[in-house]
């Protein structure tokens, strides 16, 4: 039997502090803390030992709070699980989130002799005044010295986080960042808007009121956006969704597993999984999630799998994030119906607005769409009365 290819993510909940914009499941811990999770994680890890001869696993990704933060050896111990359990590709990608301030070429080494052969950094920002308003714990020095450290400890496969759109940001500081990330030539780019969230500093002090004069605003924003992709794309970056940017090659095939509705099993505090049609997650509160960790495998179980109509939904959404959109002929494949039935007066209607369009059988957003693409994305939710 063909075994399914699987995505893994490992949620490590820890950081050294918790960035004013976060609201993630995350923050600091003691080092009894950390040691508990890490137990409650591996039995919840070994509790799906039932499915693990169905699956291959093509990507692993831990991501956080801040996966370096935690001693290497917990990484280490947790890869091995994995290995012990699941059959992996021989090309497996295997990401470690981390930020700067938290590396060590000792780290580093015992990351390489794990198996994890891609890294993402999160720097953010070049400017040390946009770090220490965002709340971040490094400096720019202290990412290039990260940086270097892994490029010599034989990371070939780096991916750089930066943030656009932070409070007073000017466009000569968000070029500024721009051009000094691509001057490092990383494999991978991701680029994101800062998302002011309910329940961060950051909501209190820029989310209404006055203080949300401090963003930059809307029209600022989109070119930025459009500054990014035109800018990284002369350096040999292609946007290959919304908001990340690879060479060839180095896209993020974790990613891409979320964005093509391929399936992925999350472990840990909030993780996320889609699994045989069944979407879960793990409760964010850590006393909760300590709990329901005994019987997550049950739980999974016992779950109904999306209706055929969430599942449709799902696939747009997440399809058109990416620059090669969605097939007419692999929707037809993966639900029995043609596109037409389903979305054609959608299409047309986004067609004539400029919003989308059609290429070899695939649609995509147009530099328009993905100016409102949360409007245009709204618009493929299904009426219960669509006859599918």
């Amino acid at each position: 039997m063909k075994k399914r290819p699987l995505a893994i993510y490992i949620h490590i909940p820890f950081c050294a502090r918790k960035c004013l914009y976060c609201d993630f499941a995350s923050g600091p811990a003691d080092a009894g803390q950390i040691a508990y999770y890490m137990r409650v994680l591996q039995k919840e890890i070994r509790s799906f030992s039932a499915i693990t001869t169905l699956y291959r696993v093509e990507t692993v990704f831990f991501g956080g709070g801040t996966p370096s933060f935690v001693v290497p050896v917990y990484i280490e111990q947790l890869m091995n699980l994995l290995r012990s359990q699941f059959d992996f590709a021989p090309d497996a990608e295997i990401t470690l989130e981390a930020n700067p301030g938290t590396l060590t070429e000792e780290k580093l080494k015992i990351y390489r002799a794990a198996g994890i052969n891609r890294l993402s950094l999160g720097l953010q920002s070049v400017h040390d005044e946009e770090l220490k308003l965002l709340g971040r714990i490094h400096s720019y020095a202290d990412f290039l010295e990260s940086y270097d450290l892994a490029r010599k400890a034989g990371f070939a496969n780096i991916n750089i986080d930066l943030m656009s759109a932070l409070p007073r940001q000017t466009m000569a500081a968000w070029q500024d960042s721009l051009a000094k990330t691509a001057d490092l030539e990383p494999e991978h780019i991701s680029a994101y808007s800062l998302s002011i969230e309910e329940g961060t500093p950051f909501y209190e002090k820029y989310g209404e009121g006055l203080g949300r004069l401090a963003l930059p605003g809307e029209e600022l924003d989109r070119e930025m956006y459009h500054y990014t992709k035109s800018f990284l794309a002369e350096r040999g970056y292609a946007r290959y969704e919304i908001s990340n940017y690879a060479r060839p090659g180095f896209e993020s095939r974790h990613n891409l597993t979320y964005w093509t509705m391929g399936e992925y099993l999350g472990f840990g505090q909030a993780a996320a999984s889609f699994l045989e049609g069944r979407r879960f997650t793990a409760p964010s509160a850590a006393e909760e999630y300590w709990q329901a960790s005994r019987t997550s495998y049950q739980r999974f179980r016992a779950m109904k799998p999306e209706s055929t109509r969430e599942q449709m939904e799902e696939y747009m959404f997440l399809g058109l994030r990416t620059a090669r959109g969605v097939s007419r002929e692999d929707f037809k494949k993966r639900f029995g119906v043609p596109f037409p039935r389903v979305y054609e007066h959608t299409l047309l209607d986004l067609y004539k607005q400029g919003l989308l369009t059609q290429e070899g059988g695939r649609i995509f957003l147009t530099d328009e769409g993905i100016d409102v693409s949360n409007i245009v994305l709204a618009q493929f939710l299904l009426d219960e009365r669509t006859s599918l």
